[in-house]
């Protein structure tokens, strides 16, 4: 949730979500899991009527087991299935805690922070929160499913320029393999990501490269599974 601005020295805002929409997610994890459980229960029940039906062994193990034990347990298991699940969705979000002096950036426990000197300009670029440097080099860009509103009111209520979309929009071009536009080392990285951009579960790789380029004074971001860039204005 995103605390009351407080323009004294040493406040910070954080801009989380509340906790009351925290719960609800876990609530309606809990229920999807449970009613999924209630669910094969049901199918268990009717599989084992059909006697050319695959899975006969599963099927009668638990339709073997008694009212209402049987549908209690499928309820409580997939609820607590349900629950975890939603725990662990709301625990990978992205927090964002905006003071007078600093940025902090908090995902699955693991904070980063990022000191007011150094950023020029924050912004959503759709659903990603880019914090830009002085040289138009971003300093982080991470998903962040948080209200765009209570971004930007927590960054300019501590004196952050906060812009609408990205300023350096219209400088960003696609990446097209082998072009004479950049360097063989470039393409190299290029064509790396684009490889990691294919596989799930890569963001550690992918910002690693990202990183990699922008050492050679690029700019990357990623849209529908191609890659755009922009050199740096330094």
């Amino acid at each position: 949730m995103a605390k009351e601005l407080n323009p004294k020295s040493g406040e910070s805002t954080e801009v989380s979500e509340p906790l009351w929409g925290q719960v609800l997610v876990c609530l309606v994890f809990a229920l999807i899991g449970a009613g999924l459980l209630w669910l094969v229960k049901v199918i268990a029940k009717w599989v084992v009527t059909l006697p050319w039906a695959p899975m006969q062994g599963p099927a009668k193990l638990v339709s073997s087991i008694p009212e209402p034990g049987l549908t209690i347990g499928a309820i409580a298991l997939g609820g607590l299935v349900g629950l975890i699940a939603g725990i662990l969705v709301k625990f990978s979000e992205l927090s964002v805690t905006v003071s007078d002096t600093a940025v902090l950036l908090t995902r699955k426990g693991e904070s980063k922070e990022y000191p007011r000197a150094d950023i020029a300009m924050a912004f959503r670029d759709g659903k990603q929160l880019v914090l830009l440097g002085h040289g138009t080099e971003e300093l982080a860009r991470e998903d962040c499913d948080q209200d765009r509103q209570r971004l930007a009111d927590a960054f300019t209520g501590h004196g952050y320029a906060w812009a609408e979309e990205d300023p350096h929009k219209a400088e960003f071009q696609l990446w097209v393999a082998d072009s004479s536009q950049l360097p063989a080392q470039a393409h190299a990285l290029f064509k790396a990501r684009q490889a990691f951009l294919k596989k799930p579960g890569s963001q550690e790789e992918l910002q690693e490269l990202r990183r990699d380029l922008q050492r050679l004074d690029l700019v990357v971001r990623d849209r529908n599974k191609s890659q755009y860039w922009r050199r740096l204005n330094r």
